[in-house]
């Protein structure tokens, strides 16, 4: 599995203008330490939209060891129990759209610096058949150069949206029930799988209009073992 774990966070945001340098700095220092801190997260990558090619701006991925532990009590605490910086900082998020996902395919050599992303819902009666629409096309990328991985996960829409104390402090987020990830070297072969293998006319009736694309690179990468600040 090229991914770290078989399960993930995946997260899509915006900053407000004068919230941006506070976001970089509590991102960082303190939230990411924080959540790769947590028993069973494994790593945490921050990506930044390539310009007019990401909508939301950010995206943030965290890899942990199995989807219980997004719905264990680590996590939990950790989520009801904001930190003064936390709070200060999530009331600056906008368009947010927030993933607790199940990896239920991944294959790949290694991380990419260049990561491109697509989000959907679908109606959960077509949910075999987008799994064999997706994977066939990723399938078809895999000898593709400048792509190194690809990843499908599905959301666990419950945990998703359980109500929690860091929640309450930004505004209400989407959850999109597909992420799918495409990682590679080469900004152009990651820009030209998802407009073509991953376009919307491969899937036909199982992947709605609207369906969200973007090209991200990489800001910051953290590896479980560092631990959070004291609070």
């Amino acid at each position: 599995m090229a991914l770290a774990g078989a399960g993930v966070v995946a997260i899509w945001n915006d900053i407000t203008d004068e919230g941006r340098a506070n976001f970089y700095e509590w991102h960082n220092r303190e939230h990411m330490p924080e959540r790769v801190g947590i028993d069973g997260f494994l790593r945490g990558r921050r990506y930044v939209a390539e310009p007019g090619e990401g909508d939301p701006l950010y995206f943030t991925l965290y890899e942990v060891r199995n989807p219980a532990v997004l719905s264990g009590s680590a996590y939990r605490a950790r989520l009801d129990a904001p930190t003064p910086w936390t709070r200060e900082s999530v009331r600056h998020f906008r368009n947010v759209a927030r993933s607790l996902c199940t990896t239920e395919w991944s294959r790949g050599a290694g991380s990419g610096g260049f990561l491109g992303t697509l989000r959907f819902d679908s109606d959960p009666a077509a949910d075999e058949r987008t799994m064999q629409r997706l994977t066939t096309a990723l399938q078809s990328l895999s000898e593709t150069p400048g792509l190194v991985s690809a990843h499908v996960c599905r959301a666990d829409v419950g945990a998703s949206t359980a109500k929690t104390a860091e929640q309450a402090g930004r505004p209400e987020n989407a959850v999109p029930r597909w992420v799918v990830m495409l990682e590679g070297t080469v900004k152009t072969a990651v820009r030209e799988a998802l407009a073509g293998p991953l376009g919307d006319g491969v899937f036909g009736d199982v992947l709605p209009l609207g369906a969200a694309r973007g090209l991200y690179s990489l800001q910051f990468d953290i590896l479980s073992g560092c631990q959070a600040p004291a609070v």
